[in-house]
């Protein structure tokens, strides 16, 4: 099956879909990572600020995984990249990756910029593979450990 790679815009009849898919695909993270996920709190709103300040791009139909970026002064912001369990092991993280390297040419970045969950060794992994390097780790605020390390992908 050849899945379409699309771009949402605000108000798009499938933001609600794609909340869902992030929802579902960040169950796991319940009682994993401390804090919370903030993708408790996302809600559609927040998908529509996000497609109006920086991009949702999908991968389906059916929807089977999707993306944020934003751009920022020296990257563009990777975020709340999430593949359906169904979905999973088949490159569609690393395609959406791929889209975000065209995005940030696009946008005239130098980097991709992201930040895992320090409990998250397994997408360490996989950011790894995708050509990521960690950069620097910080706290959420009322934390005196790190609960975030921050990856960048340089672009040639």
């Amino acid at each position: 099956m050849d899945l379409a790679l699309r771009q949402h815009g605000p108000g798009d009849p499938e933001l609600p879909a794609i909340l869902h898919l992030i929802q579902t695909a960040f169950a796991y993270m319940e009682g994993v990572i401390d804090p919370p996920s903030s993708m408790r709190t996302l809600t559609l709103d927040a998908l529509c600020a996000q497609a109006t300040t920086g991009e949702i791009w999908s991968v389906g139909p059916p929807l089977a995984a999707c993306v944020f970026l934003t751009p920022q002064p020296q990257a563009l912001y990777v975020s709340k990249l999430a593949v359906a369990v169904p979905w999973r092991g088949q490159g569609l993280a690393r395609r959406l990756i791929d889209q975000a390297v065209l995005r940030a040419r696009h946008h005239q970045r130098p980097a991709l910029d992201l930040q895992s969950r320090v409990e998250l060794t397994g997408n360490h992994a996989a950011f790894a593979a995708m050509g990521f390097v960690e950069t620097g780790r910080s706290s959420h605020p009322g934390y005196s450990r790190p609960t975030s390390i921050t990856f960048r992908r340089a672009l040639a």
